[in-house]
This record gives structure tokens, sequence and C-alpha cells, in this order.
């Protein structure tokens, strides 16, 4: 089987500005993807799909290849990782390079681990599904989720739930927005998704500055920095 690691990185992030290069504990946060997906040994090639220039040179210098650059159509803010991941499938097999399976790995991960993606792999590999994602338990039962009205009054999303006890409620998992493994003849919107469970403090959405703090934090209390 020949896999591919495909890191998307864009240029134009709007919330966090040049977000997917912005230092992270010291080094540029598209680095820690680079490097768990070459140390996992999991990859034929470990690329990365962006439209700058200047992602692309610190890519190349952590041992990310990047043949190309991403066209304007997947560069775009609507652009889904879908896209992404067949346009950088077709280049390759227009150029007479076949993977099975690719991995879109997020360039803001800093905490993912090899077991994570070996983990995710190994199920790939043994079930029926075509894609395979990482997911991560809500610490709170959903069922029992409030709506906030605009006069600050609150009122339940469905009542049918309200005297349930929490501990008897199903748990509900959501993505935690780090990996997606794919068989690549089935495309990464195949419906056939299957996942792995993290736990919460190995993971961290970045979309602001404060989520940035509280990823650098989890970083230094998993990797056993002084606080």
């Amino acid at each position: 089987m020949k896999n591919i690691a495909i890191i998307p990185a864009r240029g134009g992030s709007k919330r966090i500005l040049r977000k997917n290069i912005k230092l992270f504990m010291g080094r540029p946060i598209i680095a820690y993807s680079i490097e768990v997906a070459l140390q996992s040994k999991l990859f034929d090639e470990v690329m990365v799909s962006t439209d700058d220039d200047e992602i692309a040179k610190i890519a190349k210098e952590y041992g990310a290849k990047v043949p190309f650059m991403r066209s304007t159509e997947t560069a775009n803010d609507f652009a889904p990782l879908s896209s992404v991941v067949d346009e950088v499938l077709m280049y390759y097999s227009n150029n007479g390079f076949y993977f099975d399976n690719f991995c879109c790995i997020l360039a803001t991960a800093p905490l993912l681990t090899t077991c994570d993606l070996t983990e995710a792999y190994n199920l790939l590999s043994s079930s029926d599904f075509d894609t395979i994602r990482p997911v991560i338990k809500f610490s709170y039962p959903i069922q029992r989720a409030f709506r906030l009205n605009d006069s600050n009054s609150v009122e339940w999303f469905s009542s049918e739930f309200s005297q349930s006890r929490s501990q008897d409620l199903e748990p509900a998992y959501h993505d935690a927005g780090l990996f997606y493994w794919g068989i690549s003849s089935a495309g990464l919107e195949s419906l056939k998704r299957g996942a792995i469970v993290i736990p919460e403090h190995r993971c961290q959405d970045i979309d602001t500055e404060e989520d940035w703090k509280i990823a650098e934090y989890k970083y230094k209390v998993i990797n056993g920095f002084d606080i």
C-alpha cells in the first residue's frame, strides 16, 4: 500500500494572521504536522498544499515536498478540504504517481501523535470504512443543551431530556479537526466513515489568540515543561 500525507496550508488565514507558520513554542506550527507525519513512517510522500511562497519555503525546510502551488479555486475561503485532496491526488496521478490511501493532516495540529495516525490507519486497513477521523467526546450531554435568546432567556433545545440524569444519556462526539485518513479511490466525501476517540486534553481547535495560548499550555503540560 502506498500512502501520501497531505498538509493543507493556505496563506490567507483571517482570524489569526499567518496562522499556519506562526511560531508555536518557538517553531512554525506547521513544522509539528510535517514532523509527526515523517516520524510515523506511514507515508511514501509527505507534501504541503499551499498557495504561499513563504509557507512553501518553510515546509521544505522541515522535510515536506511542495511539488506545485495550490490553485486559486482551492485556496479561497470557501474551498472544502475534499477539493484540496482531489487536486493533490489528480496532480500526482497526472504525473504517474498513485497512492492507495491519503491522510489529510491539518497544519495546526501540534498535539497530534504518531500513535493517533497509526491507530486510525490500522482501523482503515482492517475495516470497510472509506475514511477515518479522530473524534472527541463532548464533556456534557448535548441532549441537555440550552438555547440563549436575544433577551438572555434560556430554553431547552429539546425538553424531552430536561429531567434526565446526565449519566443516563447517550454520549456524543465531535470532530477533533486534526486529520482525515481516506482511501484515494473513494475520496474524503465518502459516507462510509469510521472514527477513533482521542482524549480532549490532546486536542485544541485553534481559531483565536486565546485558543493559541491554551494549545501552548496543553503542549507544555503534555511534554513536561515548567508552567
